[in-house]
């Protein structure tokens, strides 16, 4: 409420008198400002102090009293003022009660309270009233027999109104059935039987198997759409009223009222929607029962006329359809078959008369009829699609695969649709095996140790399979239709390359084989490969090339390896010649050796110890077993073996070294 004072005691007193009553009120000091306010907002109750400063208290009421936002706006009074004349001014200007100041909070709150109650009862009187005439205005309007449809449209858009909320729909349901129809919404006037899946909708479910009001304040909460709470839009409505649309005890539909904020409608908004629900019940039922008998009556006068227009307007088209070779049948925009030539009795296996009865949804398996709805639904917006596979029964066991066309040649006379088909049963069987084989060649190129690269002529790379990736170090995404194939050859290798494509010397032209180059990997090194290469051909035009790229890096490696491998070898045969050699020169040496060891030790013996010459025999023999001794180390390297001789000296024994009888003596 709007307090409006310019004491500040008064005013602080009656605010905490207001608020000991638990009631909110927003206070201004000065009358300009209780204008202010008031044109921004509607208070539910004004208290007002008549004795300010221009504007008054008695401008502000006539303010509030003239506005049409806030003429019924309760509004009691304050003054010291004793005049009665000024008592009688304030309640001439619309006053609903008056408080003497000083007051007392007690006799304030009750007089407030008292005017609130009393414009309640003024609401709730009015609203009574206005339901009445809303009800009494649709239910006349539903009585009705004149263009029963818009009368739907009427009253759904006349609930919306009311109810204040988003939308407002009739949803009828046939029995124990999984569709429902939506016959008429507040917010599209030309909607007409609109088919929805009722297993998208668990709110209609329910109402439709309690038969009971659902009110649910907030969906996106609600536990009965946690199964299709994933399929729900992220504008869905939040706030959704359903009412049954019962007649004798049993659910035709439901009344739907929706909200895209998260507050249902009010208790009385509810009971003024469920009484015109069952109004509506009431007069969808004998709707239906008129159309009924009108249908019965009017079948008969129109189905000759009907059958006689359909025909002649055909006629003219007889003599195409059945030299044509393809299967034409022509239906109505319901799809009944109205038509059909020769080849599309001998196509589907079924006799003239047998067609005639049929619908083409007879023809197609039931798992295409969704699609088949689809398209028939479209009619009427102009859409006629061509080349639309259905599988089509033949007999018990046969299934064809056939291509549909649809047109509208004869949509202007009659309404009827033109569909040509034929049989692309054994086509669509190659496109499989086609299929298959591209993808196992895919496989086959992925799968490939070798690079495998493609493109067209301009060089814009068309493949690029999974060993590229690995040896360019790109990603296929990357290059295919993004690259020109120039990019991945450092300098100008490409355009070589492509002139000894075409060069005979090289396998011949359009290939190229066993050509050593390198390529330029992502990170701008150049990779070593093994490239053949050739160029493609369509109808003996060159159209793009293909290239296959051995890595060699790993070859070099081992090649490298196998070089060091061998100049290792060979240093080791020449210390092994350089030993044999050395070998060999201390068996030549054995000989004499053993021989000038021998004499010396022989004239040391025999000749006499004060002789000159037995100091020279001394020297010949300690020089000879120092000899001996470096023969005996030469024949240890060299692995031939030593045995002891005069002494302790020691020879080579070649015997034992060569193979022969180690008991052999030497000398």
């Amino acid at each position: 409420m709007l307090v409006v004072d310019d004491d500040a005691v008064s005013r602080q007193m009656l605010l905490h008198a207001l608020a000991d009553a638990g009631i909110e009120a927003v206070a201004v000091t000065s009358g300009a400002d209780a204008l202010a306010w008031l044109k921004a907002s509607v208070p539910a109750l004004v208290l007002l102090d008549l004795v300010m400063p221009p504007p008054d208290g008695y401008v502000v009421l006539s303010a509030v009293r003239d506005a049409p936002r806030t003429q019924d706006v309760p509004v009691v009074v304050l003054t010291a003022l004793d005049a009665d004349e000024e008592v009688a001014r304030a309640f001439e200007l619309g006053a609903d009660d008056f408080i003497r100041k000083p007051f007392r909070p007690a006799e304030l709150i009750a007089r407030i309270r008292g005017q609130l109650r009393i414009r309640d009862y003024v609401d709730a009187l009015a609203r009574k009233e206005h339901d009445a005439k809303v009800v009494l205005e649709l239910t006349q309007a539903l009585s009705s027999t004149l263009d029963f449809r818009n009368i739907l449209f009427t009253v759904v858009r006349r609930i919306a109104e009311v109810a204040r909320v988003d939308r407002c729909s009739i949803v009828l349901v046939r029995d124990a059935g999984d569709v429902g129809y939506v016959v008429a919404a507040s917010d599209d006037k030309e909607l007409r039987d609109l088919p929805i899946d009722l297993g998208k909708y668990p709110e209609i479910q329910r109402v439709m198997r309690t038969g009971d009001v659902l009110v649910i304040d907030d969906a996106k909460a609600h536990p009965l759409f946690d199964i299709v709470r994933a399929e729900l839009p992220e504008n869905a409505f939040r706030s959704l009223a359903l009412l049954p649309i019962l007649f004798e005890d049993k659910p035709l539909g439901v009344l739907f009222l929706r909200g895209r904020q998260p507050v249902a409608p009010h208790a009385h908004e509810l009971s003024l929607a469920r009484t015109v629900a069952s109004a509506t019940a009431i007069a969808l039922r004998n709707a239906r029962i008129l159309q009924s008998l009108r249908d019965q009556t009017q079948q008969s006068t129109f189905a000759r006329f009907e059958a006689e227009r359909r025909l002649k307007a055909l006629q003219r088209y007889a003599d195409f359809f059945y030299s044509t070779a393809d299967g034409i049948v022509v239906v109505d925009p319901d799809g009944h078959i109205l038509f059909s030539n020769p080849r599309a009795q001998a196509i589907t296996g079924r006799t003239a008369e047998d067609l005639e009865r049929a619908n083409l949804a007879d023809l197609v398996d039931a798992r295409e009829h969704p699609l088949l709805e689809e398209i028939r639904a479209g009619f009427a917006k102009g859409s006629f699609p061509h080349m639309v596979d259905f599988t089509v029964r033949r007999g018990e066991h046969e299934r064809l695969i056939l291509s549909f066309s649809f047109s509208s040649v004869l949509r202007e006379e009659s309404g009827a649709v033109l569909v040509s088909f034929r049989d692309v049963t054994t086509e669509r069987a190659t496109e499989a095996e086609l299929t298959k084989t591209k993808e196992f060649l895919e496989r086959v190129i992925d799968s490939s140790v070798d690079a495998i690269v493609s493109a067209n002529m301009e060089g814009v790379v068309l493949l690029f399979n999974r060993a590229a990736e690995r040896i360019y170090g790109y990603d296929a995404k990357e290059v295919v239709g993004a690259m020109n194939a120039r990019a991945l050859y450092p300098d100008h290798n490409a355009e070589h390359i492509m002139r000894l494509i075409h060069a005979k010397e090289h396998g011949g032209p359009g290939r190229l084989e066993g050509y050593r180059t390198e390529v330029l990997a992502r990170d701008g090194s150049r990779i070593p490969v093994h490239l053949s290469a050739a160029l493609i051909f369509e109808n003996g035009v060159p159209v793009g090339s293909v290239g296959i790229f051995t890595d060699l890096r790993e070859r070099m490696r081992m090649e490298a390896r196998l070089t060091e491998a061998q100049e290792e070898l060979r240093a080791r045969e020449k210390q092994a010649i350089i030993a044999e050699l050395a070998g060999a020169a201390a068996h030549e040496l054995n000989q004499p050796l053993t021989s000038v060891l021998g004499y010396a030790e022989l004239i040391c013996r025999r000749i006499d110890d004060a002789s000159p010459i037995k100091g020279a025999a001394t020297t010949i023999r300690s020089e000879a077993e120092r000899m001996a001794e470096i023969v005996r180390k030469i024949g240890k390297i060299t692995r031939y073996e030593t045995k002891s001789y005069v002494g302790a000296a020691k020879i080579i024994d070649l015997d034992r070294s060569s193979g022969d009888d180690p008991n052999r003596v030497i000398g």
